[in-house]
């Protein structure tokens, strides 16, 4: 591994957001209303997304799908694929200011990398209207990267595609993808780092690809925490990660 200059973070599930609840309920609330019932992994399954092609995957998913089909006797539209959208939006712009606490020792992490020289920045899957919500809470509740890039930044391009890390590389003056460490909690993140040529990580505790609270993580038996992490770390090395930490604290340990 070469020297990394730049830490590229995700928000919701890995900064911010534990467990990454908040696009969830508002998902959820969407399909509802269009009297679809998504499970939790199919609403989980393309987290990381921008939040539209979100919809889209979700709509292309085999049960749904068939669902949608029984219900409106045609696949659906792009019109309404736009529809659904700008009721999430609304939902979730509602919500977000309830889910922008910064995970359990963020603000240690991030002051310990800054100490050492790194440069952060981020990436996300939320719009600059969301992101307007979340980053003022987050900077007052004392996590705030150097920069970050949501998809509105890139023509909508967000990921799997590399844009948003290369905005990050150059707002941040890094020459090289070999000097950059992409780390995120679901599996478009590591889709995005890979694509992008840089070295890649998944966090494990607090993400989307686990799916828990706090609260529901520290209730789990050490064994059954095990095993629910570990299935966690399996998605991610599936993904092409290059490393999985379980958590943030790991990640400086591992880079200092």
């Amino acid at each position: 591994m070469s020297r990394i200059e730049a830490v590229i973070f995700d928000w919701a599930g890995t900064t911010v957001d534990y467990g990454c609840f908040a696009p969830v309920e508002a998902f959820a609330e969407v399909f509802r209303h269009y009297h679809l019932a998504p499970t939790s992994e199919e609403i989980r399954e393309p987290m990381g997304l921008l939040k539209i092609d979100h919809i889209r995957t979700m709509l292309e998913m085999p049960r749904i799908r068939q669902s949608y089909l029984e219900i409106y006797g045609s696949e659906p539209s792009e019109e309404t694929v736009k529809a659904m959208f700008d009721i999430f939006e609304e939902k979730l712009l509602k919500i977000l200011h309830l889910f922008a606490e910064p995970k359990p020792g963020v603000q240690e992490v991030v002051a310990k990398l800054r100490k050492h020289g790194f440069k952060i920045g981020s990436t996300t899957g939320y719009t600059d209207k969301m992101m307007d919500i979340i980053v003022p809470i987050a900077k007052e509740k004392g996590y705030a990267p150097d920069i970050w890039f949501s998809p509105d930044a890139v023509g909508g391009k967000g990921r799997p595609y590399p844009y948003m890390i290369f905005k990050n590389m150059e707002a941040l003056g890094v020459k090289s993808v070999r000097n950059v460490l992409k780390i995120g909690d679901t599996v478009s993140d590591i889709k995005e780092g890979k694509n992008a040529g840089v070295w890649t990580a998944g966090v494990v505790v607090g993400s989307s690809e686990l799916g828990l609270s706090l609260a529901e993580f520290e209730e789990l038996s050490e064994e059954e925490r095990e095993a629910r992490c570990k299935r966690a770390a399996d998605r991610f090395t599936e993904a092409g990660a290059d490393k999985v930490f379980y958590t943030l604290e790991d990640m400086v340990q591992y880079l200092l």
